[in-house]
């Protein structure tokens, strides 16, 4: 109960934030509570449940995109759209409503479509390793291997620049004896390279440097 009221609060605090900054209205007590709850929910693997929660939070921007990956993890691919489509609707530029849009309708078999989706999508964000990545995933389905093997290229090319700063900063910080937060950035840097590099065994190395003095 602590856990949910403190999240709660978290969720409150941030959405304030975000509606001080912009021109929408703020949304009731209500529904921020069901949203907690449904995030709470979510966030647990009950993607039914959230979407039943989600059901009294209409025109709530959050909650619909929310709402949208619980379906989408669910099977439910028809309702993921239309919610998706609807959150477009209120937020046009919701770049995370625009990557399951192609996500569901790669699963849903409409591949040409899911294509020029992504080629979209790739066209506002040129260096997104999600999109970068999904794309190369579109065009195997496609059976177009040299094209998927060129997205990969640039998202491996963006993946090793963003471990690289992982890695510069967790050297600092390990330096500065704050070793739980540099295992934390070296833990992040290898996720995005999970390919044998140089800079990979840079990371496995430092790792291995803190680990034996913590």
């Amino acid at each position: 109960m602590k856990i949910l009221t403190f999240r709660i609060t978290t969720i409150f605090v941030c959405i304030m934030f975000f509606f001080s900054i912009s021109c929408a209205r703020t949304p009731d007590m209500e529904t921020i509570h069901l949203y907690a709850r449904a995030y709470e929910a979510y966030a647990q693997g009950r993607f039914a449940e959230t979407t039943e929660i989600l059901r009294g939070a209409k025109n709530f921007p959050p909650a619909i995109m929310l709402r949208a990956k619980a379906e989408f993890f669910s099977g439910d691919f028809e309702n993921a759209e239309i919610s998706c489509r609807k959150m477009l609707r209120l937020r046009p530029s919701s770049y995370e409503a625009k990557l399951y849009i192609v996500r569901i309708l790669r699963e849903k078999g409409s591949l040409p479509e899911a294509i020029k989706a992504a080629e979209s999508l790739l066209a506002d964000y040129p260096q997104d390793i999600r999109v970068l990545r999904l794309a190369a995933e579109l065009a195997g389905d496609a059976g177009k291997n040299d094209e998927a093997v060129i997205f990969l290229d640039r998202a491996a090319e963006h993946s090793a620049e963003s471990a690289m700063v992982l890695l510069d900063r967790a050297r600092l910080r390990w330096t500065a004896g704050r070793e739980t937060e540099a295992m934390e950035d070296l833990s992040r840097a290898k996720a995005m390279l999970p390919w044998d590099t140089p800079l990979l065994r840079s990371i496995i190395n430092l790792e291995n440097l803190i680990k034996e003095v913590m």
